[in-house]
């Protein structure tokens, strides 16, 4: 189909010079090829002709037959309003248009019939259609194609430029009546056969003009298969290239510094889940193949331990080791206790942060290069090129979200023989979605907390309940707990959202006079967040007023309450980010979800859900189900490396587990797609890789 790929969608029937520019600002469409795959939204059904006398308001779209008796503009200025009469003998309808009354009016030829299509609302006892699609009906000319009608998707600036749903199917009626029969083949034929799937022909015209809803049901399955199935093959055969030409440290010692560690510091007993990770990590550690495993935990499930004991084999294998986290606090955090844990040793760990003076990061350039220093810990300022190595060996990174595909690679090459890697996340990721995201990975999980934690007690009130809420929080701060107050801040630059936040500190101030109050939120500089964050992990705070800049990166064992204010607001996965930051002591600990009385359903299904259960992987599951594969972590839905088209990971996990099946075994024969009869795989995977989709995930 490069024809198609290549073709301008400015010279298409009907487009031109100005609807180019905003089809492709508005929907990155440039070529016929990516109209084609512009995929409807919905369907509606047009196959029924209601009678004007059958409809009522609360019907969903339907379609008419009638004559227009009367047209009129009723009002001046922005009031004005073109109105037309319609009747069909059994009853009248009244069309209403409130914008681009000149064309319509040339448009319209009254006394004539019209095949008339759009959603009746009630007014005054009266039945209308606002905005309504019109065809007229020629005896000559058969009317427009009565079965599944596709909606599109468009923007208010396509509206305004003339770009509604019903231009863009004419505008893919176009490129099917010019190039019908000329779209070729992107799966190879032993596939199709195999999985008794449509042509890609077919199926692309029964996605905008469907036949019926058995070839459009075919043509949805042919073109999600095969959406999933590439993405599913490059990320293996990534995989494959890898296993093939990096060759990895191996570790085989476990030695003084691991066993020194397990018989005299192990804080407490091992849980099986971390067993068994070790395990899979020692597995990869001797198999002379670079380790590139993704470490999933909920919060607090001991995944720092699991690395420090990864880093300490790495030492007794003569390696040296780097953590990097995201922020300035979490690095200190992560210094403290690898600290602790390492106390005895003889184990030479370092910091490394932006504050760092330049005394200490001298010192540190010069004994990292002689191999003085072990363990290197630290933020961005670690993929720094004067940062350098003796001898590195592993480099573990935590919350990877946060990192560029660019900063985590810089860590790779700080050694000849690329070194171990181990991601680590306390976000739990669906099975599809890791997948995907992660497939290129063997994934780790730790499926258990360390003994003596208390499950979080989640409990969930209305706003009416404040004063209930605050006898709570005083009870709390007496026995000498901190508390957290999350607002909820999607975009810096609300307002609105910035006002309640203000407010709600000044009120905490006013209820809790005689306890210190500190606030954080995105519009601080860098260095005021860290300070109002040191105060409160140094207890010289009882109570944090915060957005979500607190998700990631505090450990404060002393907090045991979290409110979370507008809880509505926040998806599944944040909401059970936040939680996590409290229950990190032995005490028991509680999140408070306050919300107004109006909760929509979903809504409503979200919280009762995080009352319920504090397994992350089942809330993950039902935040994918709810919010789509956008970003889990956040509110922001746009988390994938690539752009599904037409695929939904949360509806179609049956058809990415058969289409990843698939691509296992063709490259269980063909590792590298050499084979004649893969070519064609090896030319769709080139091509979608210039289309700049981040394929390489996590290397």
């Amino acid at each position: 189909m490069s024809d198609l790929s290549s073709q301008n969608i400015m010279y298409l029937p009907g487009v031109g010079p100005k609807k180019a520019d905003i089809l492709k600002k508005e929907l990155k469409i440039v070529s016929f090829e990516d109209l084609l795959y512009y995929f409807p939204y919905k369907y509606v059904d047009r196959s029924q002709v209601y009678k004007i006398s059958e409809l009522n308001g609360n019907m969903p779209y339907i379609q008419i037959k009638g004559k227009i008796i009367q047209l009129q503009t009723i009002g001046t200025g922005r009031q004005q309003r073109l109105t037309a009469k319609v009747t069909d003998n059994t009853g009248y309808l009244d069309l209403i248009w409130f914008k681009g009354h000149k064309y319509i009016k040339e448009q319209i030829n009254p006394d004539r019939e019209y095949l008339i299509f759009g959603k009746p609302s009630l007014y005054n006892g009266q039945i209308n259609i606002i905005h309504p699609e019109m065809d007229m009906i020629k005896s000559d000319i058969p009317p427009i194609h009565l079965g599944l009608k596709p909606f599109y998707n468009t923007t208010e600036k396509m509206k305004s430029g003339f770009i509604n749903s019903k231009a863009i199917q004419k505008y893919q009626k176009a490129i099917f009546d010019t190039y019908i029969g000329k779209i070729t083949e992107s799966l190879p034929s032993y596939i199709i056969n195999s999985q008794k799937l449509l042509l890609l022909h077919d199926s692309l015209k029964n996605i905008h003009f469907p036949e019926n809803d058995q070839l459009l049901q075919a043509a949805q399955y042919r073109l999600k298969f095969e959406e999933l199935f590439y993405i599913q093959l490059n990320i293996l055969k990534l995989r494959n290239q890898r296993s093939v030409t990096i060759k990895g440290h191996q570790f085989p010692i476990v030695g003084e510094f691991t066993n020194n560690f397990y018989n005299n510091n192990l804080p407490f007993d091992l849980t099986h889940a971390q067993k068994r990770v070790i395990k899979e990590i020692r597995r990869d550690l001797g198999s002379g193949k670079q380790m590139n495993r993704l470490l999933q935990g909920d919060v607090g499930s001991g995944k720092t331990l699991v690395a420090f004991m990864v880093m300490l084999i790495a030492s007794d294998n003569y390696y040296q080791s780097c953590l990097m986290a995201p922020t300035e606090i979490l690095a200190i955090q992560h210094y403290k206790s690898i600290i602790k844990m390492a106390e005895g040793l003889n184990l030479k760990v370092a910091l490394l942060t932006g504050s760092t003076k330049k005394k200490e990061r001298d010192y540190i350039h010069s004994a990292l290069l002689s191999g003085e220093i072990n363990i290197l810990i630290g933020t961005h300022a670690l993929i720094e090129d004067i940062v350098q190595f003796k001898n590195l060996g592993l480099v573990v990174i935590d919350e990877q979200h946060r990192f560029g595909v660019e900063q985590r690679a810089k860590l790779w090459k700080k050694n000849s023989t690329p070194p171990h890697v181990l991601v680590m996340t306390a976000t739990p990721i669906p099975r599809t979605l890791a997948m995907t995201i992660y497939g290129d990975l063997d994934v780790s999980i730790i499926d258990e907390l360390p003994p003596g934690r208390k499950p979080i007690q989640t409990v969930h009130y209305y706003h009416n309940r404040r004063n209930n809420l605050n006898r709570f929080i005083r009870d709390e701060l007496n026995k000498g707990r901190q508390i957290y107050v999350v607002y909820p801040l999607i975009e810096e630059s609300e307002k609105s959202d910035f006002k309640n936040l203000m407010e709600g500190y000044e009120y905490m101030q006013r209820v809790f006079p005689d306890f210190k109050i500190c606030m954080v939120h995105g519009k601080l500089k860098p260095s005021e967040k860290e300070e109002a964050m040191k105060l409160f992990a140094a207890k010289e705070a009882q109570i944090m007023v915060a957005t979500t800049v607190i998700e990631v990166g505090v450990n404060v064992p002393n907090a045991s309450v979290m409110i979370i204010e507008s809880a509505e607001r926040f998806g599944l996965s944040q909401l059970h980010q936040l939680r996590g930051r409290v229950g990190r002591g032995a005490e028991q600990s509680y999140c408070i979800l306050m919300t107004s009385h109006k909760l929509a359903e979903d809504t409503r299904k979200r919280i009762d859900i995080m009352v319920q259960t504090n397994d992350g992987f089942e809330i993950s599951e039902a935040d994918l189900k709810f919010r789509g594969p956008g970003d889990m972590e956040g509110t922001q839905q746009s988390g994938l490396p690539f752009d599904l088209k037409i695929s939904n990971l949360a509806k179609d996990q049956k058809i990415l587990q058969y289409a990843r099946n698939v691509a296992e075994n063709i490259l269980a024969t063909d590792p590298l797609l050499e084979l004649t009869d893969n070519q064609l795989l090896n030319r769709q995977l080139s091509k979608l890789s210039k289309k700049k989709l981040d394929w390489s995930m996590i290397s």
